[in-house]
């Protein structure tokens, strides 16, 4: 199997942080060199390690944005 490729371009926030010192993080990353997208995943300390994510398009992360500001407003 081929080898992941990222960058972290900008690390935007964390949104937890679990009992072992794992981060859930919302950053913008470019994967194998392709154009950065929105990235919300697990990080092991010093980003060594990642779980699991998902990646937003630009308008994916729009999208996703006003679906939230629907639940908060509730």
């Amino acid at each position: 199997m081929a080898e992941i490729k990222f960058e972290i371009k900008e690390e935007l926030g964390i949104i937890s942080e679990s009992s072992k010192g794992w981060t859930k993080e919302v950053n913008l990353i470019s994967w194998n060199g392709a154009a950065p997208k929105y990235d919300i995943r697990d990080w092991a300390p010093n980003h060594e390690k990642m779980g699991k994510g998902i990646t937003l398009t630009s308008d994916e992360a729009e999208s996703l944005y006003k679906i939230l500001a629907k639940i908060v407003e509730e």
